[in-house]
């Protein structure tokens, strides 16, 4: 039997979660851009989330929480540098 086959005597596999998480974060996403609520502090927040997703997608579903080295690098840098770059042009054009 394949591993992502097995029985869990009912229980939700790790990805199961995972991927419910990122439903939730989706959802809450969408709600506060429906509130019509727009400043610096919402943006940010929403620009978390994303980064969550994007280290949840790369950490559970690319498999790269396993990865030791160097290799895990790329994906967390390819997150924290736009992360941060955007971030900071949300700060300095708020102001």
């Amino acid at each position: 039997m394949a591993n992502g086959n097995k029985k869990h005597n009912g229980e939700l596999r790790t990805c199961t979660w995972v991927w419910l998480i990122m439903i939730l974060l989706t959802l809450v996403t969408y709600f506060s851009n429906t509130l019509g609520v727009s400043n610096l502090a919402i943006s940010l927040g929403v620009l978390l989330l994303a980064l969550i997703k994007g280290h949840l997608v790369g950490a559970y579903f690319m498999e790269l929480r396993y990865v030791r080295g160097f290799w895990r690098w790329p994906i967390t840098l390819w997150l924290l540098l736009p992360g941060t770059l955007i971030s900071i042009a949300f700060y300095l054009t708020s102001g």
